[in-house]
């Protein structure tokens, strides 16, 4: 357990192969201790240091609050070592859980049955407490989202900060068929080394991820600040004075947006697709911000400006059969002279259609599927 004194300790997660843009990110957000860590990365502070994180980190899959750590050898010393960490400070009986794990296979027990086990520890614990009341379990809208990773015969429990995912910005109206999630195009934009001045064009736009995320970080608009509320604001220990200054920070990410945008451009051949990015960029309050045009890839060329590219093509089983579009997507990159161009691509067959060789490679996952962030200097 922690001392009164010291500082907290979080944990942002990661989507696999952002770790060390997330790093980066967090301290240039004020998060000096963050250091690098498979899976995702820790750092230190008070509790307002949770909130901003969750606030404007972009990259960041959740912000998880470490609880404790403490020796489990079997099952029963994991459920003995979590009555004994101060739930009441964050969970009233009245409010409601829900729990989840990681049991490494080496412990040798279902994961299901060790999030049971450590919802078992909360509500005993709670019923000795106050008087035999507990929290019920809400699988879908908890009050409070609790983890327990079990491996190497350690425990350590965590409280999730985010509620939803932080990739759930709030501003997307409808996803298309298959979204990017707004946290690894986040990252993506990261890894391409693009400074939000240069010209960007995304030229199979899709919903529109990519370009809004883009806007956004130019703009400097906190990726949080559609969020009605996070999983920290429905915790017993956040009262009227925490609930005021959260609006507080809310407020001063506001006044630190500065609008300020290069040119950002959308391309996509479906009319209908084009008309849910430009909903999207609404919601993120870029109306206008973005042009979105129906253009084809075999029309796309460039004019010697130095742009960043970027775009996540279309891959699947659709695709499976058909090499024309990938082809006139390589043969449309090779002419847009004096850019720098970053393909995620879920299928190998799309970037041996590009003829040019990448700078940098980057194995990423998209969901459940591998892919490779490629960039070219074209």
């Amino acid at each position: 357990m922690t001392a009164p004194d010291s500082p907290l300790e979080f944990y942002a997660t990661a989507a696999p192969g952002t770790e060390a843009v997330l790093r980066d990110e967090l301290r240039d957000l004020g998060f000096r201790s963050a250091r690098l860590n498979s899976g995702g990365i820790p750092f230190f502070g008070a509790m307002e240091d949770g909130w901003r994180a969750c606030l404007h980190s972009r990259i960041a899959q959740r912000i998880m609050l470490v609880l404790g750590r403490y020796p489990a050898p079997t099952l029963e010393a994991l459920y003995q070592g979590a009555t004994s960490l101060p739930w009441e400070q964050y969970l009233a009986p009245a409010q409601s859980i829900a729990c989840g794990a990681f049991a490494h296979p080496s412990c040798g027990e279902n994961p299901d049955f060790v999030a049971v086990r450590l919802k078992d520890a909360i509500v005993d614990r709670q019923r000795r407490l106050f008087h035999g009341e507990r929290s019920t379990v809400s699988r879908t809208d908890p009050d409070l989202r609790a983890f327990v990773y079990w491996g190497r015969e350690r425990a350590t429990v965590y409280l999730d900060l985010s509620g939803e995912p932080l990739f759930k910005r709030g501003y997307r109206m409808a996803g298309g068929e298959a979204p990017l999630k707004e946290t690894l195009a986040a990252a993506i934009l990261r890894m391409t080394d693009w400074d939000g001045k240069a010209p960007l064009l995304d030229p199979m736009c899709g919903s529109g991820t990519l370009l809004i995320e883009g806007a956004m970080w130019a703009a400097n608009i906190a990726p949080g600040i559609f969020r009605p509320r996070f999983g920290f604001e429905r915790w017993s220990s956040f009262r009227s004075v925490q609930a005021e200054r959260m609006r507080e920070l809310r407020g001063e990410a506001r006044r630190r947006a500065t609008g300020q945008l290069p040119k950002i451009t959308g391309c996509d051949l479906d009319a209908s697709v084009l008309k849910l990015a430009e909903a999207n960029a609404r919601g993120a309050g870029l109306a206008g911000k973005i042009s979105f045009r129906p253009i084809r890839l075999r029309e796309l060329q460039g004019d010697g400006q130095r742009r960043l590219v970027v775009t996540n093509p279309p891959y699947g089983v659709r695709l499976d059969g058909d090499n024309r579009l990938y082809q006139e997507f390589g043969n449309a990159i090779a002419r847009l002279k004096n850019c720098r161009v970053a393909v995620l691509a879920g299928s190998p067959r799309c970037i041996s259609c590009i003829p040019l060789h990448p700078v940098e490679r980057y194995p990423l996952k998209n969901g459940n599927i591998d892919c490779q962030l490629t960039i070219y200097e074209v």
